[in-house]
């Protein structure tokens, strides 16, 4: 089951001005769908090396995307506090994966757009927190493969059984910051500039017969 089947198990719908969820989750349904065959972290012949330079691509993309992040906290202090910002880092996991795997961390990352607002904060956070939903399904499959054996990845659902509430609490607040007069257009925005981005980031890992890199 890919993150998208999951998000759309625990969504609901919603009545009134309406769910910026819901949009969200349509809208960047083809940026979605091109991020996960550009990995494809669920194919079976997936081996440590393959795994590692996806993990190192992911690292700086994480890098650079709590750094905006960071930096739009620093401005909107109790905004980061309602989405518990501080919890929700994870390019220090990319990087212990990294150093489990015995490769090396790299040190480059990309050009990302500032995160001006809470609008665009949210987006961005649509798509490293909905990667978590889809993470327990790769960590399965890691599991599975033989050639993996051993191999126990962090960074693709940090939050163990709390994984669905983390999800839950930024739902609330997505929800919560529109119905107070956010601007969902722009939240969509930043969550579509963001998985293509990620895509562009981390296409040097694809499989060539997979997204004709």
């Amino acid at each position: 089951m890919a993150a998208g089947d999951m998000a759309a198990q625990v969504e609901h719908p919603r009545s009134g001005h309406d769910d910026v969820l819901r949009a969200l989750r349509t809208g960047t349904a083809g940026e979605h769908q091109i991020l996960e065959d550009t990995l494809d972290l669920l194919d079976p012949e997936l081996d440590r090396a393959r795994l590692a330079h996806v993990l190192g691509l992911m690292h700086g993309f994480w890098t650079a995307a709590e750094r905006g992040l960071d930096e739009w906290a620093e401005r909107h202090p109790a905004d980061a506090a309602r989405v518990d910002w501080a919890r929700r880092r994870r390019a220090g996991l990319f990087a212990a994966d990294l150093a489990m795997l015995g490769a090396p961390v790299p040190g480059a990352a990309p050009e990302l757009p500032p995160v001006p607002g809470t609008d665009e904060a949210l987006g961005r956070l649509y798509v490293l927190e909905g990667s978590t939903l889809g993470g327990t399904f790769i960590d399965r499959h890691l599991a599975a493969l033989p050639r993996l054996a051993g191999v126990r990845i962090r960074a693709f659902s940090p939050y163990g059984s709390e994984t669905g509430a983390m999800w839950a609490a930024y739902r609330r607040v997505a929800r919560a910051h529109v119905a107070a007069g956010g601007d969902a257009e722009r939240v969509l925005g930043a969550a579509r500039d963001a998985f293509r981005a990620l895509t562009g980031w981390c296409r040097p890992a694809a499989r060539a017969q997979a997204v004709g890199a």
